[in-house]
């Protein structure tokens, strides 16, 4: 309930102060395990990414948001889950696959921090959605968030992997995680 609530307040709140616009959403499966992979241009990212999706959008958050009162317990009620800053945390890759494999929807930036040059991106998006078999939607944010100036989110065609996933080579994390990232740089190329 309570994230119903903060959706539809921060729906009003983008709209108004970024003219947020969401094209694509028809891409986004109904139902079953999906990874939104898109690219980080700001902390504003995780809700520009979830508040038009009907469906509720779970998020990795840095471990130190989750200390500070009021805030740690807010975002842990919107479906957020700790993740260690500094190397790959065997928890919160635990915890979302775990959260995939029983159907949910999970929004993760491969880019791994705020990056607006597209530079190297992290294999973990590819190894979570490897391990959890879930539908992976490319997302590209664009636009700068100033105040009323627009921001654009677009949501692709969920990417097909089976054939590097099938080919299984050493180096298929690196394959996955280059097609995801290939993905959403087109769709952002593409929708400028």
């Amino acid at each position: 309930m309570l994230y119903i609530f903060f959706r539809f307040l921060l729906r009003g709140i983008y709209t108004l102060l970024f003219r947020l616009e969401a094209s694509g959403m028809e891409n986004i499966p109904a139902e079953g395990p999906v990874i939104l992979a898109s690219n980080h241009l700001s902390n504003f990212d995780p809700p520009t990414v979830g508040v038009k999706v009907k469906r509720k959008v779970h998020f990795m958050a840095k471990e130190e948001l989750f200390m500070v009162p009021v805030f740690g317990p807010l975002i842990r009620a919107f479906g957020a889950f700790p993740v260690k800053r500094g190397g790959v945390s065997k928890d919160a890759i635990k915890s979302a696959i775990s959260l995939l494999k029983e159907g949910n929807v999970m929004g993760i930036f491969p880019e791994g921090s705020r990056n607006s040059q597209a530079g190297a991106a992290k294999k973990g998006a590819a190894m979570i959605a490897v391990r959890s078999g879930a539908a992976v939607v490319p997302v590209a944010i664009i636009g700068r968030y100033k105040p009323f100036s627009k921001i654009k989110v677009y949501y692709g065609k969920p990417i097909d992997l089976t054939a590097i996933i099938e080919e299984s080579s050493p180096d298929m994390l690196e394959q996955v995680t280059d097609a995801i990232m290939a993905r959403i740089r087109e769709l952002a190329a593409n929708n400028r």
